[in-house]
Order: structure tokens, then C-alpha cells, then sequence
């Protein structure tokens, strides 16, 4: 598995080469930076995760985004809560967003410098133009750029949860249309804030920023083992 170069862990981390801090590198911020590669998988300690093949380092910086968090408010509002699709009949157990070979680049919970105070998502770093399947059924509420989020598409599930899809190429749903579960809603890429090509997924309890849940226990419950 290659290393991370340095400039995409630091951006990983919130850190802007344009845009250096006032204050140079201390202990901490290199502990951090080594935090950050030895839970994002950018650091090699053992032989290679189950999905490991992805060709690059791809991660994000996510944190919270004024412009996307307004926009998907805005957009969840107006979209109505769909009850046809609630439950669903008989229940269909999840899928994975990805079916072809990936790697895990950034985990979910790394620490770092996002207002959460840690990745409210997981990575799964696959070359550009992948398709992304949604894990889920539910209804679109947003499909659209989304700030750092880049192409995002954000469906609200059966059960209320809110599963986000960062850095897409291309987007191939539209807000208020219906999906069901392993609907293609687009293709994976590195729009936004991205070092590179891959899938940021993010499971939220609630719509608003802070109610991320861990993807990987949600699907697991849910009958999908992403890892």
C-alpha cells in the first residue's frame, strides 16, 4: 500500500498550503498527522485490509459546511416525507455503495481538526467514474453540488437516517425522486474537498451535522459487512 504524500495529509487534515497556520508544526499537530495515517490506513502496519486495490490515496477533509448543511435544510423541507416507502415490504436487507474492490483511505471517528472533532464518514478510495449504489431505499432530498461535499447526493432512508455521497463525478438522480435499494444514484470521483478519487458515505441519525452514526455497525446491522 503506498504512503500519503505529506501535502495530501496535511490537506487531509485541514491544513491549506495557500493558507499556512500563524503558528509553525508542534507535538501535537504531529501526533496528529501520525494519528491520522495510522487510522486512516495510509500507514502500513499489517498486510492488506479485506477490500484493499484501490490504485490512489483518495480522503477528504470533510467538516462542516455552512453552504451544504443550508442547502440540505432547505431541500428536506420541501421534499415531503415519502409513507409509501415506510416500511418497506418484506424488508430487504442493505448493500454495499460499492461493488467493486476498494480500500479503506480515511475510517470513521479518525481525530482531526473537523468541528465533530473527528471524520463523520468513511472513505473508500476507487478510481474516478465507479458506480455508487445506494445502500439503501428512500427518497432523494438532495442531488446537487454541495460545497466541500462536492457532487453529494443525500437520501433520506426508510428509517429516517440520512445517508450522504461525497465527491461524485456525476450525479444520476434527481431531489424527490424515489430509489430503491442498490439504485445507482451516481459515480464516484474527487469533486470538492478531496485529495482524491473516492466515496465519502456519511450516516446521519438526524439531518443536521453532528448526528453522524458509524456506516460500518449501521450496514452491518443491516445485513451489509462493508469491511
Amino acid at each position: 500500500m503506498r504512503a500519503a504524500s505529506v501535502t495530501s495529509v496535511l490537506a487531509f487534515m485541514g491544513y491549506d498550503i495557500d493558507s499556512p497556520r500563524e503558528a509553525g508544526s508542534t507535538r501535537r499537530d504531529v501526533l496528529g498527522v501520525a494519528a491520522v495515517l495510522m487510522a486512516g490506513g495510509a500507514l502500513t502496519v499489517a498486510g492488506p485490509a479485506p477490500h484493499a486495490a484501490a490504485e490512489t490515496d483518495g480522503g477528504c477533509g470533510l467538516g462542516y459546511d455552512e453552504e451544504f448543511e443550508e442547502a440540505l435544510a432547505e431541500a428536506d423541507e420541501a421534499v415531503p416525507e415519502n409513507r409509501a416507502l415506510v416500511p418497506e415490504k418484506p424488508r430487504r436487507k442493505f448493500v454495499l455503495p460499492i461493488r467493486r474492490r476498494f480500500r479503506v483511505s480515511a475510517r470513521y471517528g479518525v481525530r482531526g481538526n473537523w468541528l465533530a472533532g473527528h471524520h463523520t464518514g468513511i472513505d473508500l478510495a476507487v478510481p474516478t467514474g465507479t458506480p455508487v449504489h445506494a445502500v439503501g431505499g428512500g427518497t432523494v432530498v438532495l442531488a446537487r453540488w454541495s460545497g466541500a461535499y462536492g457532487k453529494a447526493v443525500t437520501v433520506r432512508l426508510r428509517d429516517g437516517h440520512y445517508a450522504v455521497y461525497a465527491h461524485l463525478s456525476r450525479i444520476s438522480v434527481r431531489q424527490g425522486s424515489r430509489i430503491g435499494t442498490g439504485d445507482r444514484i451516481g459515480s464516484s470521483g474527487s469533486t470538492g474537498r478531496a485529495t482524491g478519487p473516492h466515496l465519502h458515505l456519511e450516516i446521519r441519525a438526524e439531518r443536521g451535522y453532528g448526528t453522524d452514526v458509524n456506516p460500518v455497525k449501521y450496514l452491518a446491522r443491516r445485513g451489509a459487512r462493508l469491511l
